[in-house]
C-alpha cells in the first residue's frame, strides 16, 4: 500500500507524492516585485487593492479626515503585498484582523473601545477575551462591571464569577448571589437594579 505524503520541494512548491505532480506552481518572491495596486480615491479616501495569484485580496482603506494625528478611519484586510504581514489598522476608528484606535473592531484589537476576539479597551472590551472598565465577553476582566461566562469586577454576572456584588452559578467575592444562596447586600443591590 502507497503511503500520502506532501514534501517541500526546493523550488517552495508542495510536491504530492501519491499523485506525482506539483499541487502549486513555482512561486516567485513577491519581496522581489514591483506590486502595482487598484487605488481608488472615493469622497471619503482612498482604497488599494491587490489581488495574489491565488486570490488571496489584499485591501486598505484610509481616510482623508485625521483627528490627532490618526486617520478618522482605517481598515485593513489581508496581507501586504510588499511585506507579506499583516498591516495593523490604526485610526480613530480602526478595522482590521490587528486593529489599534479610539474605537477598534478586530480579532486582536486595543483602543478606547475594542472589540473582537481578543478586545483590550479601557472603557469598554467586548469579545472572548475582553478587558475594559466595562467588559462584556466568554472571559470578561472588568474594572466596574464585567458579564461573561468568566469574569470579574466591581459588580460581576456570570456563571463563574467573582468581585464586590456577584450575581453568578459560582460566585466569591464580598456580596455574593449563587446557587449557594444569596448574601442579603447582594440580593438588595441586584433587586435595585430591577424596574
Amino acid at each position: 500500500m502507497r503511503e500520502y505524503y506532501v514534501q517541500s520541494d526546493p523550488y517552495d512548491c508542495a510536491v504530492d507524492h501519491w499523485h506525482g505532480t506539483s499541487r502549486y506552481n513555482a512561486m516567485k518572491n513577491m519581496l522581489l516585485e514591483k506590486v502595482e495596486y487598484r487605488e481608488d480615491a472615493t469622497n471619503l479616501g482612498n482604497w488599494r487593492r491587490f489581488v495574489y495569484p491565488t486570490g488571496e485580496l489584499f485591501e486598505e482603506f484610509v481616510s482623508y479626515q485625521s483627528y490627532l494625528g490618526l486617520p478618522l478611519i482605517h481598515y485593513t484586510r489581508g496581507r501586504c503585498p510588499e511585506t507579506g504581514k499583516r498591516i495593523v489598522a490604526r485610526g480613530v476608528i480602526a478595522v482590521g484582523r490587528l486593529a489599534v484606535g479610539i474605537v477598534a473592531i478586530g480579532q486582536a484589537s486595543a483602543g478606547v473601545i475594542a472589540i473582537g476576539q481578543l478586545g483590550l479597551g479601557l472603557l469598554f472590551g467586548l469579545g472572548q477575551l475582553t478587558t475594559g472598565a466595562f467588559a462584556i465577553g466568554q472571559f470578561a476582566i472588568g474594572v466596574i462591571f464585567g458579564l461573561g461566562q468568566f469574569t470579574c469586577g466591581y459588580v460581576a454576572i456570570g456563571q463563574l464569577a467573582w468581585g464586590k456584588y456577584v450575581l453568578a452559578q459560582i460566585g466569591g467575592g464580598a456580596n455574593v448571589w449563587d446557587m449557594r444562596g444569596a448574601a442579603p447586600a447582594a440580593k438588595k443591590f441586584f433587586e435595585s437594579l430591577l424596574p
